[in-house]
């Protein structure tokens, strides 16, 4: 058996929220923002409330990219691959089971979970731009594969899958996006709490021990290949559910749906966001989703020139991410207002 009770990550690395002074602060800041997201649907329309299921659901991408890629070291590529698994799953179990829609995400998730270990598993072998570029031919082939002739009565070929969005049960007074964001958002909410309870405990300890120090980690009894595998399935879990959940809000599936630059959005959503911040998933999902329809506001003709303008900026004014930055400013604020403080107890 492996033992990971010595290993103990740097305080700079570590996100120690629950131990640190304004662990307690943080998580109010939390409880405030899931009470602001039940409260939207009373003031917003149904098209600006599905924007918000799509962020959500990009959210949960990127917090399986936090696992993988923010406390294990590893990169991946190939995201858009599982994401595909998992909306593929959901289509093809409504369409040609006719399973209702919420009894098809458990499914997503253990099939998305054994594909990322059997992935994972010999990937090991590979270490940085090579594990990437292995996993981005998985994310460049699953859409070839998605239209073989041999599938093609599971998956619509290329035309794809089409299905209706769900009702609210229990005849709940709410229009079908409404019910999907309340859904999504217990879903997401779930999954922020079964994730946040994963690293902050020893599993955490030991990803974070693995990426910094793998030949330490190692010598003290860490199994890394176990728990590099354990992160890859993991995250290939999460991406899985929000595939799932991105078939039901968009209602439509086709190969081309997802293209191998999907991996790369989602890669670059978890860097902007922040990799080691648990509000980098948030930050990150809102990039991926609203910057776009910015910078295509801003220049129909230009609109991936200003995106990448502003991925740029991110990268270099916000090394450690957008939830780095604000977590920085706002520890500089405290500080502003502690220092008058104590310059009137010194007086």
């Amino acid at each position: 058996m492996e033992k990971v009770g010595p290993v103990s990550p740097t305080p700079s690395t570590a996100d120690t929220s629950a131990s640190r002074p304004g662990g307690r602060l943080e998580r109010w800041l939390w409880i405030g923002v899931f009470l602001l997201a039940c409260a939207l649907p009373f003031f917003m329309s149904e098209y600006r409330l599905f924007q918000v299921t799509l962020t959500l659901i990009y959210a949960i991408v990127l917090l399986g990219l936090r696992v993988l890629t923010g406390y294990s070291g590893q990169i991946s590529l190939g995201h858009g691959a599982f994401y595909a698994i998992g909306a593929y799953t959901t289509a093809i179990l409504v369409t040609r089971f006719g399973l209702p829609y919420y009894a098809t995400i458990p499914i997503s998730a253990a099939l998305c979970l054994a594909v990322g270990f059997l992935f994972g598993r010999p990937a090991l072998r590979l270490e940085g731009h090579y594990l990437a570029l292995a996993t981005f031919a998985l994310a460049v082939a699953t859409p070839q594969l998605l239209k073989h002739k041999q599938l093609q009565t599971y998956t619509g070929g290329v035309q794809g899958l089409l299905f209706d969005k769900p009702e609210a049960p229990f005849g709940l007074p709410m229009g079908q996006d409404t019910w999907l964001y309340c859904f999504t958002l217990a879903v997401t909410a779930v999954l922020f709490v079964l994730g946040h309870q994963l690293l902050k405990g020893r599993i955490g300890r030991a990803l974070l021990a693995i990426r910094d120090h793998p030949t330490a980690a190692a010598a003290m009894g860490v199994d890394t290949a176990w728990y590099k595998s354990m992160a890859f399935a993991v995250s290939a879990l999460y991406t899985g559910v929000a595939g799932s959940l991105g078939a039901i809000a968009v209602q439509f599936v086709a190969p081309d749906s997802f293209y191998p630059l999907l991996s790369i959005i989602f890669l670059v959503g978890a860097v902007i966001g922040g990799l080691t911040s648990s509000w980098g998933p948030l930050f990150g999902a809102m990039f991926i989703q609203f910057v776009p329809n910015i910078a295509d506001d801003m220049s129909k003709s230009a609109s991936w020139a200003i995106y990448g303008f502003f991925m740029v900026a991110c990268v270099f004014l916000m090394k450690d991410g957008i939830a780095g930055a604000l977590a920085r400013i706002g520890r500089l604020a405290a500080g502003r207002r502690a220092s008058p403080s104590a310059g009137r107890k010194g007086g």
